[in-house]
């Protein structure tokens, strides 16, 4: 299934900003937004009725304008939307905000009978009674769900293997979408059932980048948000898929990255804007995840 987006200005699969496609056969596809420039992204596309949209934001948001602006739709951060109108395409325009880390799914009626076959009647919208019917609907996002589309924009794997794994996280993310076990859909951590928890646990991430270059410690952390340290360590890693201090050693090197895209500064001044003392330590960190030098980087440039 071929789903390319027409993009409104200038080109964008860029080292800051990138929108891929990929084809999960001729009746799903996935498109991944990873757009971390200041300005918005603007993208177009007409979709085909028979398909089922899905738009999960795990990172910034974007706006979803139909029929000309005449009607729009807001996808924040850490909530998802569900589009499907089998009455008539749906001619939309999309703009990605600044920082936004986002997943669109587009998946057949057909394919998704078949995936669940012995549920389609509780699904509302694959029920034989309805698929004429227009259905919409928008929630939260679980942490179970958080952790899956961290694992999607961290992928852990390249080569042939990554479009195993992306695809499996795909159907990942949809099993979490359609939990219908009792309750509300968490992850195995208990304390994590506490709504006000998972809220401690978010605040502890935006205290980690608003303070990257001097963090505080995990007690001071833990004492900052109102949890214990052992229900910060273990939520965090719930939730993000990653510990504390990994996610902010992570977070710091994509922030140096950018810095480095932009060519205006040399590597030790990096490393010192992200909270490295020693640039020693900064250049083996950066290696590390991206598998060069920042020195090489900057060259191939």
């Amino acid at each position: 299934m071929e789903l390319n987006f027409e993009i409104l200005g200038p080109e964008i699969n860029t080292r800051k900003s990138r929108v891929k496609h990929t084809a999960l056969g001729p009746d799903m596809a996935m498109i991944k937004v990873e757009h971390s420039e200041d300005e918005a992204l603007k993208m177009r596309r007409e979709i085909d009725q028979s398909l089922i949209q899905f738009y999960f934001a795990y990172e910034g948001g974007a706006e979803f304008a139909f029929h000309g602006g005449s009607y729009k739709l807001k996808l924040e951060a850490e909530k998802n939307l569900l589009f499907y109108n089998p009455l008539q395409a749906l001619p939309m325009e999309i703009t990605v905000e600044p920082k936004s880390k986002l997943l669109f799914l587009y998946v057949t009626v057909e394919r998704l009978h078949r995936m669940f076959v012995e549920a389609s009647e509780e699904l509302a919208f694959i029920n034989p009674e309805n698929v004429n019917k227009k259905f919409y609907s928008d929630g939260k996002l679980e942490p179970s769900t958080m952790v899956a589309l961290s694992q999607m924009f961290q992928v852990p794997v390249h080569g042939p293997a990554q479009r195993i794994f992306e695809e499996s996280k795909v159907f990942e993310i949809l099993a979490w979408y359609f939990n219908r076990r009792e309750g509300t859909d968490v992850e195995a951590c208990p304390f994590l059932e506490n709504e006000d928890n998972v809220q401690k646990i978010r605040l502890a991430k935006k205290i980690l980048i608003e303070r990257m270059t001097d963090p505080p410690t995990i007690p001071e952390l833990a004492l900052e948000v109102g949890l214990n340290e052992y229900r910060l360590k273990e939520g965090f890693k719930n939730i993000y898929a990653t510990t504390v201090f990994k996610y902010l050693n992570d977070y710091r090197l994509d922030v140096a990255r950018q810095v480095l895209d932009e060519g205006k500064v040399k590597v030790n001044e990096v490393a010192y804007h992200i909270g490295y003392t020693n640039p020693s330590h900064f250049i083996a960190a950066f290696r590390k995840k991206f598998g060069v030098t920042p020195k090489k980087y900057l060259m191939n440039r």
